[in-house]
C-alpha cells in the first residue's frame, strides 16, 4: 500500500482538459525518450482514443509542446478477440481516432497490434502478446514485470479498466504480463488484457473520465475502500497515477482535487 496518493485533477470540460493531458504526455515522453531513446505506451479503448486524438493532434504551442511519434512504441492495453478492421477492435478504434490522422511532420509510431492468426485460441493469442512484450522489454528471465513509460486507460461504469473486471478471479493473477478473458461481463465476451501486477508497475499511469455518467462509479473508487479494478490502480500505485476528468464526472466525489500545473 503506497503512503502516497493518486492526483486527481478535474477541468470544466474536454477543451480544457485535452491540453492537460497533451501536457503531461508530453512529459511523459520525453522522460522515455531520456531514460531508453524510446517512448513505451499502452493505450486502452472506448472513449479514451478520442479524447487522445484531441489533446495529440492539436499543433504545438512552442518548441516544448512537441509530440513525436517517430519515438513512440504503441501496445494495447487491452484487446478485444476480433479482426483488426472489426467494430470492436481497440486498434481499429485508435487507428480511425488517431493514428490515421497523425501529420507526417510528427512522425509514425511503431504500433503492435495482436496476432490475429490466434484468434480462435485466446490463451494463444495472450500468450503471443506477451512474447511481443517479452521482445520489446527484455528477456522474461531478467525482467519480473515490463516497464512501461505511460499507461493511458479509461474507466468503465461498473469501475473496470483495461478488461480487469470487478471480482473477476482475473484480478488475482501474478504470473502472466497478458491473460486471457474468455467471459467478459461486457461484449465481446472474448478479449486479452494487461495484468494488474504489469499495469501498477508502470512509470505512470493516467486514466481519462468524462461526463455524468461517471459520477457514481467515480465516487465509488475514490471515497470507498471497495476492492474496484479502477480503485486497486490507485491503491499500488498511489501518486504515479493521474486522472483527468471533467467537473461532471466527479460531482459529489469528496476526494481531493489537484490543481494542473
Amino acid at each position: 500500500m503506497p503512503k502516497t496518493q493518486p492526483n486527481l485533477f478535474a477541468f470544466p470540460g474536454v477543451d480544457a482538459l485535452a491540453p492537460a493531458l497533451r501536457s503531461y504526455i508530453i512529459q511523459s515522453q520525453n522522460a522515455g525518450v531520456s531514460r531508453h531513446g524510446v517512448f513505451k505506451v499502452a493505450v486502452s479503448g472506448g472513449s479514451l482514443p478520442k479524447t487522445l486524438a484531441a489533446a495529440l493532434l492539436a499543433p504545438p504551442t512552442g518548441p516544448d509542446d512537441v509530440v513525436d511519434f517517430s519515438k513512440w512504441q504503441i501496445f494495447f492495453a487491452d484487446e478485444r478477440a476480433v479482426p483488426l478492421d472489426h467494430a470492436d477492435s481497440n486498434y481499429a478504434l485508435l487507428k480511425a481516432e488517431l493514428l490515421d490522422k497523425i501529420p507526417d511532420a510528427d512522425g509514425r509510431p511503431t504500433v503492435h497490434p495482436i496476432d490475429t492468426a490466434h484468434l480462435d485460441d485466446i490463451q494463444e493469442l495472450a500468450d503471443q502478446y506477451e512474447k511481443t512484450l517479452v521482445s520489446s522489454f527484455a528477456s522474461r528471465d531478467s525482467v519480473r514485470l515490463p516497464l512501461f513509460d505511460l499507461l493511458l486507460l479509461g474507466c468503465g461504469p461498473d469501475g473496470h479498466t483495461c478488461s480487469l473486471f470487478p471480482g473477476h478471479p482475473l484480478l488475482r493473477e501474478s504470473d502472466a504480463w497478458v491473460a486471457p478473458i474468455e467471459d467478459s461481463p461486457k461484449d465481446p465476451p472474448r478479449r486479452i488484457t494487461l495484468t494488474l501486477p504489469v499495469v501498477t508497475h508502470a512509470v505512470r499511469i493516467a486514466f481519462v473520465a468524462t461526463g455524468g455518467g461517471k459520477k457514481d462509479i467515480m465516487k465509488q473508487i475514490f471515497d470507498s475502500n471497495n476492492g474496484l479494478p479502477c480503485a486497486l490502480v490507485n491503491e499500488a500505485a498511489g501518486d504515479r497515477v493521474s486522472w483527468f476528468v471533467d467537473e461532471p464526472a466527479v460531482e459529489g466525489v469528496n476526494f481531493p482535487r489537484r490543481a494542473y500545473l
